[in-house]
């Protein structure tokens, strides 16, 4: 019993450890083993959908291949590239306003 239970932590503990994948790029294999929640069906299904109907333009896309849906994707999005770049939630972006400087007028009539 020991043994299984070590076991199954050593898995965990791959998956918790693995390198973000590209899923325009990585073979079933890899893909299954860099995600949680993919194994080689669903790997196979992500390699055939990108195959079939073009490469990925964003981690979103997985929600199209069957068998994934969103909350696989959001347990994996910091994992998934689509490029070179890892997928990364955008930051909010902070405007300041600019200030506005008002010179007095040098119109000579208001003498």
């Amino acid at each position: 019993m020991k043994k299984l239970i070590l076991l199954l932590l050593s898995l965990f503990a791959f998956n918790v450890l693995a390198a973000p994948v590209n899923i325009n790029t990585a073979d079933a294999k890899t893909i299954s083993d860099a995600l949680l929640g993919i194994g080689q069906q669903k790997a196979e299904a992500i390699v055939k959908y990108r195959t079939e109907k073009g490469l990925f333009k964003t981690a979103e896309d997985l929600t199209s291949v069957k068998g994934i849906g969103q909350k696989t994707l959001d347990k994996n999005k910091k994992d998934i590239l689509v490029g070179d770049i890892p997928v990364v939630e955008p930051a909010a972006v902070v405007v300041e306003p600019a200030a506005v400087v008002v010179e007095p007028s040098k119109d000579k009539k208001a003498k």
